[in-house]
């Protein structure tokens, strides 16, 4: 159709799309504390997960409910949200395939401290706490592996933390846009192409600034052929000047 917008991004529509037992247990095996496990128990441990099919912008639980699962994202991405008291949202993640997300508590008091939403199109796979508590009893190697990955996560809040108090805006969006390519970027004709719709909003949220101001910073990292950019998809051209710049 004539004047129809296209896009280099890649297609996340479910359509007949599902969690296959193969793509399961190979996402499953990227899990930090599964890594180390072998096929037959990765096979078993799949086996407690149940999978659900989320659409783009569809809420796949709320801030401040009780949290009872956790999850691990088999297709598609997936974005954590936390919202302050003064009514903004602060973007704190976005997922890939591999990824996990949710409750690590075994209290089973825990509520989440974020919303978790559907980027795209995506299939996740979750399995409630009380049945992940049962793994850490049966899989020690995974109960330490849990424990080592809870300190490295706080460690990366803290580095969060300094990051929006402590850079300007500019060096924010350069950090957190080459984050996005070490996760999301694909080589091709545009460039290092993040492989995920990403609004302006969707940045300014993740660097705490306002839609304008991020939008002004990307239009000067276009200007000096350090990006390209179009209709919620950005390419990097120079990786190494971006990086820079997030150091400078």
């Amino acid at each position: 159709m004539a004047g129809r917008k296209t896009t280099p991004l890649k297609d996340f529509s479910l359509g007949t799309h599902r969690c296959s037992v193969d793509l399961r247990l190979e996402k499953l095996s990227m899990v930090p504390f599964f890594t180390d496990l072998d096929e037959g128990k990765l096979t078993a441990i799949n086996q407690q997960f149940s999978a659900a099919h989320h659409h783009a912008d569809e809420t796949i639980y709320h801030q401040d409910e009780r949290a009872t699962m956790l999850r691990v994202v088999v297709h598609g991405a997936v974005k954590l949200v936390r919202h302050t008291m003064d009514g903004k949202d602060v973007l704190l993640d976005m997922l890939q395939p591999g990824d996990y997300f949710g409750n690590f508590s075994t209290t089973g008091k825990a509520i989440y401290s974020e919303t978790a939403r559907a980027q795209t199109d995506v299939c996740i796979l979750s399995i409630r706490m009380s049945n992940f508590r049962s793994l850490l009893n049966d899989y020690p190697e995974v109960a330490v592996a849990v424990l080592d990955i809870t300190a490295d996560r706080l460690q990366s809040s803290r580095e969060k933390i300094r990051h929006l108090t402590t850079l300007t805006v500019k060096k924010r969006i350069a950090h957190i846009l080459v984050m996005l390519s070490e996760k999301f970027g694909e080589q091709n004709a545009y460039g290092l192409l993040l492989q995920l719709p990403l609004s302006r909003k969707d940045l300014a949220d993740m660097v705490g600034t306002s839609s304008e101001t991020a939008s002004r910073i990307m239009s000067d990292f276009q200007d000096q052929d350090i990006i390209k950019t179009g209709r919620q998809w950005v390419a990097i051209s120079d990786i190494n000047r971006l990086a820079d710049i997030a150091k400078e």
